[in-house]
This record gives structure tokens, C-alpha cells and sequence, in this order.
């Protein structure tokens, strides 16, 4: 049993989830809900939340550094300029098509289905808060907002967890080596050595997971509240509804019908960073078990280390379906009028901002502004969110990574097919 438990890190993450939601439990029944706020400033307690300091923070340290590795080695092992084409273009069409689905998914449900009833008294706007009006939701507000994120130092992007700059950089970099350099040239041995050496660095992290999910579980058992507001509980299980069908069937089925896999083997192999990304919430932080079970599942290295890097980042699904069902959701709540050009225009932010959305925990608070602003609601309608956003957010990571893989899988195939892994 115990070499059973040592040699399995899904179950490692499962065992140490339970023992801290037991823990917690028993903390709760047998203190008063006055005395459980001194437990959080009780040594002990403090103690075991360093797992979940050390952890997130070694993680913090090398995932800049990973993926800008990862990606500059996958665009040098392709090997021809025409080769990157066909690569890169398969998996930004690839995963545009399902974001675009994912977000289709969330905005028809939520307006099919009877309007949210509105807050009796509205939030009030802070002082200089206005919302969006047209201009400053223009293609050119969008694009510059944008361009401010990727083209960044990539030295500073690394180190503010930047990983869209980080992509884009990369990507400049290899496609400059590639055309720069010889296929056989030694630098290209050196990059791969250097990612070799921080991916045993980060499998080293990893196996320090479970001590952060204890940790991270029994935070959030003690300071989980069951008295939501009967909307945002409602709200929440739609959420949950739609990302599992996203997950459960959209995804898998697309996996079935573009290569063949069983869905039992999918899932089997990919139980691992679904595991962790439901843990962690955090894509990046799963990048190295994403790229370890695709291959197991049979993807070549070479779009493995270019697809899941650039998933991580732009390929954020779960993500996208949450921001578009949010939208509605806050807009009726607040009494917003949701125009047909409004509706587009939650569409087209949704994606665009889930492209930008760090893979960390949460992540995608931050680009849930744009979504917001576009659709008339004062930003002040994120803290509502945020009283349901951290167990939704372990699921829709999941599904995100989930994505990633899928297409992993996906665009492999078409390479293979091709002759051209």
C-alpha cells in the first residue's frame, strides 16, 4: 500500500486534500467559530502553511524561466522555417477554435435561461470610476492594452510572472536562431541541456505537492463560508455545470473524433495534471506533468515543448467560459441592459482576455476587467466574484490543462499525419 501511495502523485494529492479537509473539520465541530480566527495566528498553524509558501514560491522562481526553455528549444527542434508555420498556425487555429467554443457554450446558456433578478440597491460607482464607452472599447484600445503586455523586457517579464511577454519573446528568439543558426549548431545542444536541467528542477518541486495541498486545503476548509447568497450559489453551479461539460464531453469527444483515442485512455493518462491543476489552480504550475503525460500518451517532444508552453498561456478555456457567464450574470444583477452589440463584445473581450490570463491561482481575475468594462458593469462587481472564484477556479484550471493536452494530442496527429514529427 504505501509503495502504491509513494509511486502515484494524483493519489499522493488526493490523500493529503482529505487529511486537511478532516483536520480543518474536526478544528471547526470542536471550537467555536469565534476561536477558529486564533488558529490562524497559532504557530502550528503557520508552520504548515509554509508548505504552501515554499511551494507556490519555488514554482514562482523557474516557471518564467521553464517556459521561455521550453519554447525556444520546441521552435529550434523543428528544424525549418516552413515546419514552424505549419506548427505554430495549427495550434493557435487549434486553440481559438476552443476558446471560441467555450465561450459560445457559456454566453448561450446564460442568456437562454430566466434573467438573474437585479440587486434591489446597486453598488455605487467609486469616485472616478466610469464605465466603458465606445472609443475606449475599440479594436485600438484592445490592441494597445495588449501590445503593453507582450512587448516587455523579457528579463522584467520574467520576473513579474509576464508569461505572455515571456511567449512572445521566445518565440522571437527561437525563429531568429532557427534562421540564424544551423540545424546541428552547438548552441541548440546547450538550450536543450539548460531545459533539461530546469525540468529536473521543477519534477524536484513537484514532489513537494502534496505537503502544499495540505496546505492549501486546510486554509481554505477554515475559511470557507456556506452562507452564500442563494444567486451566487446558483450562479456557481452553472458554472460548474457548463465547465464540466466543456470538460466531460466537448473536449473528449473533440480528442475521439480528431484521433481516435479511447476516452478511457485519455483520462487515464492525463489523471495526473488534472490532479494537479485542480490542486494548484494553476496552469503553469502543471506545465511540467501536462508535457510528461503527453508523451506518455505518445506526443513527440517537439510539439509537446510548443504546444503546452504556449497553452499554458493563451489557451485558457475554463477560463473564457466563466468570464462570458459572469458578464451576464453581474450585468443583470446590476440592472444592465445587454444590447446585441454588447453580447459581441463580451464574446470577442472574454477571449481576447483569457489569451493574457497568467496560469497562476486566479489568474483570471485580472482580465475579467476588460470583460466588465465592455459590458457597462463598475469593476467594483469583481468582489462578488470573488466570494465563489477560488473553488471554481481549481475546475476550470483543470479543464484548461485539459485543453492543452487535447490539443497536444490533436495537432501531433496532424504532424504525424504529414510526416512531419
Amino acid at each position: 500500500m504505501w509503495n502504491k501511495v509513494r509511486g502515484s502523485l494524483p493519489l499522493q494529492l488526493v490523500l493529503a486534500a482529505g487529511a486537511a479537509w478532516l483536520f480543518a473539520t474536526s478544528l471547526t465541530s470542536l471550537a467555536h467559530p469565534s476561536v477558529i480566527a486564533e488558529v490562524e495566528r497559532q504557530a502550528w498553524y503557520q508552520f504548515l502553511m509554509l508548505g504552501k509558501t515554499v511551494y507556490i514560491g519555488l514554482l514562482k522562481m523557474v516557471v518564467g524561466i521553464m517556459v521561455m526553455l521550453s519554447l525556444i528549444e520546441g521552435i529550434s527542434n523543428i528544424g525549418a522555417i516552413a515546419k514552424l508555420k505549419t506548427l505554430g498556425g495549427r495550434t493557435l487555429a487549434f486553440y481559438t477554435f476552443t476558446t471560441m467554443i467555450a465561450v459560445s457554450l457559456g454566453l448561450g446558456a446564460s442568456l437562454l435561461l430566466p434573467a438573474w433578478q437585479p440587486l434591489t440597491q446597486a453598488v455605487p460607482l467609486a469616485e472616478g470610476a466610469t464605465l466603458i464607452g465606445e472609443q475606449a472599447a475599440s479594436g485600438g484600445a484592445i490592441a494597445t492594452k495588449l501590445l503593453n503586455m507582450a512587448l516587455v523586457n523579457p528579463v522584467a517579464a520574467i520576473a513579474s510572472g509576464n508569461l505572455l511577454a515571456v511567449v512572445v519573446f521566445s518565440f522571437m528568439f527561437g525563429i531568429s536562431l532557427l534562421t540564424a543558426l544551423p540545424e546541428k549548431h552547438p548552441l541548440f545542444e546547450v538550450i536543450s541541456g539548460l531545459n533539461k536541467g530546469i525540468n529536473t528542477m521543477v519534477g524536484g518541486i513537484i514532489r513537494l505537492s502534496p505537503l502544499a495541498i495540505f496546505a492549501i486545503v486546510l486554509e481554505f476548509s477554515l475559511k470557507g463560508s456556506t452562507a452564500l447568497f442563494s444567486q451566487l450559489a446558483l450562479f456557481a453551479l452553472l458554472v460548474f455545470a457548463l465547465t464540466m461539460f466543456h470538460g466531460l464531453v466537448v473536449l473528449p469527444s473533440l480528442a475521439k473524433l480528431l484521433t481516435g483515442i479511447k476516452i478511457s485512455t485519455l483520462f487515464k493518462g492525463i489523471s495526473a495534471p488534472l490532479a494537479m491543476a485542480f490542486a494548484t489552480s494553476s496552469s503553469a504550475a502543471t506545465l511540467p506533468l501536462s508535457m510528461r503525460s503527453a508523451q506518455e500518451l505518445g506526443v513527440s517532444p517537439t510539439t509537446s515543448s510548443m504546444v503546452l508552453p504556449l497553452g499554458s498561456v493563451m489557451n485558457m478555456d475554463g477560463t473564457a467560459l466563466f468570464e462570458g457567464v459572469a458578464a451576464v450574470f453581474l450585468a443583470q444583477l446590476f440592472g444592465v441592459d445587454l444590447t446585441t452589440s454588447g453580447i459581441v463584445m463580451i464574446f470577442i473581450m472574454a477571449m481576447v482576455s483569457s489569451i493574457g490570463a497568467p496560469g497562476m491561482p486566479s489568474g483570471s481575475m485580472s482580465g475579467m476587467q476588460l470583460v466588465l468594462l465592455a459590458a457597462g458593469i463598475p469593476l467594483e462587481a469583481i468582489a462578488i466574484l470573488l466570494i465563489i472564484e477560488k473553488p471554481l477556479d481549481t475546475f476550470r484550471t483543470a479543464v484548461n490543462v485539459e485543453g492543452d493536452i487535447i490539443a497536444a494530442l490533436v495537432i501531433d496527429k496532424w504532424q504525424r499525419s504529414e510526416g512531419n514529427n
